[in-house]
């Protein structure tokens, strides 16, 4: 939601939005008096370097390096991920690790040239200098990334220091993510802040900060792929600038990157390799992401302002009645007793419960909205149990902190506190017997809405960051990835036997532990359209791979061929769902005319059919930590022109997803991996590497087929059934697949298919404990250009 143009808006209505300015004024003014007490100010500072080394500690994994004004502990992990931190930071605490990693006892630290050091490992090897220079290598010695000395600046007087790490890259290497960010995905020259941020209106591409922001870079070179994470939520900057090639002169400029931070340890992780071993490191650190239920991978349908159930009900029936394929409903903060989280609009939704019973039997989840503010109204039960368990966020001075939301006047539960969380999750329980199958996190940067400044808590708010204490500078960034522990947690409890669906709005790194996210409050246009996608990648690449925008954009009346073009992107994304601001039109698909109603419905049908294929991308997500959709760069990260392709993406390794993304476009250029490709539509072949034009008319985008590729869709009798895409003549192919375990915690077989021409006879085997078998599975073979397969 946003909170200035509610403001604004609410300011033309009368007494009501007046008020509601007022108080918004007022909590502005109040966090400004509360960060002028409550945090010392900066004063002098001095500079500081490592200095000279002193001494060398060596130690498991690697060793501790002292300086003359600094030390260096460096450690390489057995996944081959390597770890430094300076001034005696070591790996935890840490909000985004789901454990550390053990050492690898293989590792040596030895001397290096020059009075430096270096750590030998097997995957790595980490070069110090003997100024506090650091340096990733491969193991053959090629540079992947050099970390200049750190300079930190300390106030005179004592307090939290400032710090700078400048780094070089390759000079052909490409920047990405930094989170959801509406600028790429490849990003660009420029400064990119760290600090979670609602906008305060519908962003575009040239929107920044937004909602997730992480200091997570995965850095593409012809030498490797690395990502590196400095493992601070404090809030900061990161400059960015791309290096220039010297066309055979040897003299290249390398690409930069500079981390400005306000506090916070100075302390980070590299892991090097290919794109598909990164992220598995990365997901080994920071916990696997978690598979949604099966239906949450189906279209999902939201309105702020549905206005009751009986609405409700005729917008399911709508989609029933017209064939449309419906899997879920997403109640806003309008079904909300004046808009109090954790209550219902007994008037508008009486019957919540039978209403939810009676959406699931015609297969379709209801999923509520949680916001973190609670409305500050003695009598509100919520309020009143927090302020017993005082679970609010206290400011410097010790008062509960005030803020403004939608209920009003607000106060904030302290989600870095096991204790509140453990309260907050208890409160999931109302809403499951309300009927609810799913929670969908909003607000949550926190936001509280300001007529200046920003809108979020006093940054003096003081925080319990499990038991060490500390203010909002440090807790700010982590509190929607608190929230959303706090709630996943609860329903593992709760509900046991169910896998919990949340996503959220806002986030930091290792959040996929507990659900997904969706794109935030996009600017219905063109440009929004892009930026949507830009953020799933972005998102994916950082580790989050369920996430998805609004269909349509949030605030505005798109065009029938916009909305369109949308809702077929959207639908080869992992969350699929329309939604809008109570201002902007209607996201039916039958409100935009019965063409695209027809071009909708093949779109959904096709993504029914293609629920086996999300299922498989989701549970192998949950294993190697693999994004369903990723940059065509991922399996050829060295291929540099597919680097610079930012208008489609891979779903899965067998799919190639090409959108429209600008209007009128009825054919379009597309850039193909290595390898035969099918247009899904007319079985056409093409060959990679290039680029091809393609058909893209208004009733569907391009779609491409790896060739050889085994993918599990939906059969007409909705059992499972594999659609094989016939090898070129002498290559192979295969897939995996894993057949629909459920929404419980049943662990998933996954099952290995290949593919492979014998004489004239395509042949589709299994991959068995006894050897390969014939495919169990009944098999529908396409791409073959006329020819016969012979099974």
């Amino acid at each position: 939601m946003n909170g200035r143009d509610l403001v604004r808006s609410m300011r033309a209505v009368g007494a009501v939005g007046t008020a509601h300015a007022v108080r918004t004024m007022r909590a502005a003014w109040r966090a400004r008096r509360a960060d002028a007490a409550g945090l010392p100010p900066r004063g002098p500072e001095r500079a500081r370097v490592p200095g000279t080394v002193q001494e060398v500690r060596p130690g498991p994994g690697g060793g501790v390096i002292r300086f003359s004004r600094s030390e260096l502990r460096v450690i390489v992990a057995v996944n081959g991920a390597v770890f430094w931190g300076w001034d005696g930071a070591s790996p935890e605490p840490s909000y985004a690790l789901a454990g550390s990693p053990e050492p690898d006892a293989r590792a040596v630290l030895e001397p290096d040239t020059e009075g430096g050091w270096r750590v030998v490992a097997e995957r790595v090897t980490v070069v110090i200098s003997r100024h506090g220079a650091v340096e990733v290598q491969t193991p053959g010695g090629v540079l992947v990334r050099r970390e200049l000395p750190p300079r930190w600046w300390e106030p005179v007087g004592g307090g939290v220091a400032r710090w700078t790490q400048r780094s070089e890259v390759a000079a052909d290497a490409r920047f990405f993510g930094l989170g959801g960010r509406a600028s790429g995905p490849r990003l660009r020259n420029g400064t990119y802040r760290l600090w979670n941020t609602d906008p305060g209106r519908a962003f575009g591409p040239g929107d920044d900060p937004l909602y997730i922001t992480m200091p997570v870079q995965v850095v593409v070179a012809d030498a490797a792929t690395h990502l590196v994470f400095h493992d601070t939520s404090w809030d900061g900057t990161v400059t960015l600038r791309e290096g220039e090639e010297g066309a055979g002169s040897g003299h290249d400029r390398p690409g930069a990157s500079e981390l400005r931070m306000q506090g916070g340890p100075l302390r980070c992780w590299v892991m090097v390799g290919t794109p598909a071993r990164v992220l598995l490191v990365w997901a080994s650190l920071t916990g696997a992401p978690t598979p949604p239920p099966s239906w949450a991978l189906g279209h999902h349908h939201a309105r702020w302002g549905f206005g009751g159930a009986q609405e409700v009900r005729r917008i399911v029936s709508g989609y029933l009645e017209r064939g449309l394929p419906l899997d879920a409903v997403h109640l806003d903060i309008d079904h909300y007793d004046a808009h109090r989280v954790f209550s219902v609009d007994r008037e508008a939704y009486g019957k919540l419960p039978e209403l939810a019973e009676d959406l699931r039997g015609d297969g379709v989840r209801l999923v509520s909205i949680v916001d973190p503010a609670v409305s500050a109204e003695p009598g509100h039960d919520v309020y009143d149990g927090g302020m017993a368990e005082d679970a609010f966020v206290r400011g410097a001075a010790g008062g509960v902190v005030r803020g403004v939301a939608w209920p009003g006047e607000v106060v904030f539960p302290d989600f870095t506190d096991a204790r509140v969380r453990r309260w907050w999750g208890a409160l999931y329980a109302e809403r499951l017997g309300q009927g609810f199958a799913g929670f969908w996190h909003d607000m949550n940067e926190p936001t509280s809405f300001a007529a200046f400044g920003e809108s979020t808590l006093p940054r003096s708010a003081r925080h319990a960051l499990e038991g060490r204490g500390g203010d909002h500078r440090e807790a700010h960034n982590v509190y929607a990835l608190n929230m959303a522990r706090a709630g996943y947690e609860a329903l593992r409890d709760l509900a046991p036997e169910q896998r919990p669906f949340v996503f959220s709005r806002s986030g930091w790194a290792g959040m996929q532990r507990y659900g997904g996210a969706w794109s935030g409050d996009v600017a219905t246009g063109w440009p929004g359209l892009r930026a949507s996608l830009s953020l799933v990648l972005g998102l994916g690449l950082c580790g989050v791979p369920y996430s998805g925008p609004d269909v349509g954009g949030f605030d505005g009346f798109p065009s029938p061929e916009l909305y369109l073009r949308w809702f077929q992107m959207a639908a080869c994304l992992p969350l699929f769902r329309t939604h809008a601001s109570l201002r902007a039109g209607r996201r039916e698909p039958w409100e935009f005319g019965p063409q695209v109603l027809e071009h909708a419905r093949v779109a959904l049908v096709e993504r029914r059919r293609l629920a086996p294929y999300f299922v498989t991308l989701a549970h192998l997500a949950g294993r190697t930590g693999a994004p369903y959709v990723r940059p065509l760069w991922w399996s050829a990260p060295e291929d540099r022109r597919l680097r610079d392709c930012e208008d489609a993406f891979l779903l899965g390794d067998a799919l190639l997803v090409a959108p429209v993304l600008e209007r009128g476009v009825e054919r379009r250029a597309v850039r193909l991996p290595n390898g035969r490709w099918y247009d899904t539509a007319t079985e056409r072949a093409y060959e990679g590497p290039g680029e091809v034009l393609v058909d893209a008319p208004l009733s569907r985008i391009p779609v491409l087929a790896r060739s050889g590729a085994v993918v599990p869709v939906r059969g007409d009798d909705g059992g499972l059934e594999l659609e094989v895409w016939a090898p070129a003549p002498g290559r192979t192919g295969g897939g995996l697949v894993v057949p629909d375990p459920g929404d419980g915690w049943a662990e998933p077989e996954i099952e290995r298919y290949v593919t492979r021409w014998e004489g004239g006879r395509l042949v589709v085997e299994l991959e068995h404990e006894d050897g390969m078998i014939a495919s169990p599975r009944p098999v529908r073979v396409r791409g073959l250009g006329g020819r016969r397969a012979q099974m």
